[in-house]
Formats: C-alpha cells, sequence, structure tokens
C-alpha cells in the first residue's frame, strides 16, 4: 500500500476494487477456456527451486528447505515456471500452460508487484510466429470478456481487435532514437559500448562512464522506444539482441540477434516471449556470464539449475511465452496500478492500517 493510500481492506475500498477483480477472474476464466480448446494442458509448477532464474536483473526471494536427515538447503521462490516448463517439455509434453504465482524482489511500482501471476505457455515442435498469433488471440479474448473496446494506461489508449504492429528492434531504435543498433553488434554477437554510447549521446541520452553495452541499450529502450510502442494497436517487438535474450536461440540467417519479441499495449510491456534455446552449454555459459554481470553490479550470484541443464539435452524445439496477468487486467479495466487487480496485495514494510 503505497504512501496515502488506505488499506485495501476497508469496505468502502474493497468495493471500488471488486469490479475489477470480479473481471479478473471472468478473463482467467475465458482464457482457461481458449487454451483447453487448443489441446493446451494446465500444469502447476512447483514454487520451491533450487535456482530463482539467472537473469542479470532478475531478484528472487531466498528461502532453506529443511532435511532433518541433511541439514539445510538454500532453496528459492521462483521468478518464473520456465525452467519447470521446460522440464515437462523435456518429459514429452507438447503443448502446456500455467497461471504461475511468481515472486520478484526489488520490484514494486504502478506495474510492479512482489508476488504477481504470470500466464506462461508453450508449444512444442512450433516455432515463435504462433507465439505472436497466439498473444494477439488472447490479448482481444481477454478485453472481449472484460468488455473493453480499447485498453487504457496513462491516458494512451489501443484498439485489442486490431492487428498488432510488428516492429524489430532495429527499425525502432532507428525510427525513435535515430540510432543504428545492428551497427554496434558483431556478426557473432559482441557488442561495441563505444559505438553505442556515442549513437546514445547523439539521440540525448545521459550516461555514466561504467555504463555497459546492455545498460545503454536498456536505458534508449525505456526513453526512447518504450513510451511509442502499443499506441493505436499493440505492437510485437521482435528480434533482439543476441546478448538481450538470455534463453533464446539465435535467429537463423543472422547471428547477432535472437528470436525473442515482447509484446506492448498503451506503452506497457505485457509479454516476452522465445524461440527457446535447447544448446546446454550455450545455455550455461550464458547464464555464468549473466552470473558474472549479476555479481559485478549487486555482489550476489544465483546458483545455476543442474537439473535444468540437463533436461535442455532431451527437450524437443520449442517456443514459449510469459504474460503478466495482472498487467493484462489492468489494461482491460482501466486500473490504475498493479495492487488495484489483486485480491490481497502484499503489505509494505512499515505500514499500518490506520
Amino acid at each position: 500500500m503505497a504512501e496515502g493510500h488506505p488499506p485495501w481492506w476497508r469496505p468502502d475500498i474493497h468495493a471500488d476494487r471488486r469490479p475489477a477483480l470480479l473481471a479478473r477472474g471472468r478473463i482467467k476464466a475465458a482464457l482457461r477456456r481458449w487454451f483447453e480448446a487448443r489441446d493446451f494442458i494446465e500444469v502447476e509448477a512447483a514454487i520451491l527451486q533450487v535456482s530463482p532464474g539467472n537473469e542479470t536483473h532478475l531478484h528472487g526471494f531466498a528461502t532453506a528447505l529443511i532435511d532433518d536427515a541433511e541439514g539445510v538447503h538454500p532453496y528459492y521462490l521462483h521468478t518464473s515456471p520456465e525452467f519447470a516448463a521446460k522440464k515437462l517439455l523435456a518429459a514429452g509434453e507438447s503443448r502446456i500452460f500455467d497461471f504461475a504465482r511468481v515472486f520478484r524482489n526489488r520490484e514494486r511500482t504502478a506495474l510492479h508487484h512482489p508476488e504477481f501471476t504470470m500466464l506462461e505457455w508453450y508449444r512444442a515442435g512450433e516455432d515463435y510466429d504462433a507465439l505472436m498469433a497466439d498473444a494477439a488471440a488472447l490479448l482481444a479474448e481477454a478485453a472481449r470478456t472484460a468488455g473493453a473496446s480499447l485498453l487504457h494506461w496513462r491516458g494512451l489508449t489501443a484498439d485489442p481487435f486490431a492487428e498488432p504492429e510488428r516492429l524489430t528492434l532495429h527499425d525502432a531504435f532507428v525510427r525513435h532514437a535515430g540510432v543504428d543498433l545492428l551497427a554496434t553488434i558483431a556478426d557473432h554477437g559482441e557488442t561495441d559500448r563505444k559505438a553505442l554510447a556515442a549513437a546514445a549521446r547523439a539521440a540525448g541520452i545521459r550516461l555514466a562512464e561504467d555504463d555497459s553495452w546492455s545498460d545503454i541499450f536498456s536505458r534508449v529502450l525505456s526513453e526512447k522506444i518504450e513510451p511509442h510502442l502499443g499506441r493505436g494497436c499493440a505492437t510485437i517487438l521482435c528480434e533482439y539482441p543476441i546478448s538481450e535474450a538470455a534463453l533464446a536461440r539465435p535467429k537463423p540467417g543472422d547471428p547477432r540477434v535472437a528470436e525473442r519479441f515482447e509484446l506492448y499495449a498503451c506503452g506497457v510491456e505485457l509479454a516476452n516471449a522465445f524461440g527457446e534455446l535447447t544448446n546446454p552449454a550455450e545455455q550455461r555459459r550464458r547464464f555464468e556470464a549473466d552470473m558474472d554481470e549479476k555479481q559485478r553490479i549487486y555482489g550476489e550470484r544465483y546458483p545455476l539449475d543442474e537439473d535444468f541443464l540437463a533436461a535442455l539435452d532431451a527437450m524437443p524445439p520449442a517456443s514459449g511465452i510469459a504474460l503478466g496477468f495482472d498487467r493484462l487486467v489492468m489494461l482491460c479495466t482501466g486500473a490504475r496500478r498493479i495492487e488495484d487487480v489483486l485480491w490481497t496485495p502484499v503489505a509494505e514494510p512499515g505500514r499500518t492500517g490506520r
């Protein structure tokens, strides 16, 4: 509960929130029916994992599993059901989805919450273009169920029934920042920090001397690109630099970029999708590089899930996507912040109900 907001459990506050919460339930039921009609199986990934994920800027919640015979073992609440879901693909499942409760530390804003619901689904043997069609269909299904003709967020609108715009990162950087992104990436993915820094400064981006290529990329994306995405209709932003797609495979014919896309509406990132990387040696190399960077920036690192890396050897070619379900409900109901569409938001430290 942010400063100045009365507690969510007050009857008058709950009455204001209740229409969006009821819409949340209807949207969830409609999306579940959509998946089941297409032969997807609903799964439930275990929340306790040996690793919360190995991306540089993701922060997990740590806990411990106590075994009377062998002592105390560090565990984490998962930041995504991805590792578990891919193990299910290795086990032989082909179309799966999960409305997963996930946990991310250091994240609390109008669009972020420490505990939230991620709708994640996978298609074995199908490429990530199929996920683009899925995402567009689910956007329309959610809006239809909520009775929304337009999606809304902070004065921006998007038509959920219109065909999404498909835009590559390279074209987006040229269009909105005047930056030739691919000119700063070598043929095998090596990045040129000096070239990107010069282009970013020319675009009016303020940089720190110790900003890495990835830091600069993220700053240009957030300041110059994202505010223009998903206006009028949804945007599918695709072909991310390979260095910014830790679990995605390279695009055939251009190893500088990966089979990764994100779905935006009203400037809000709704979903993140991959053509999945299934090479365990390459995945290990990327994880270790990301953990080295995490150690440099935050002074911590997470263990690798060796069981997950072993499962990649048996995993078939697949595509997968994670959609922020709470954000989707927000846009369909016109809610101002994510807490307005959560039945019981996580209490903030030091706050009371008075």
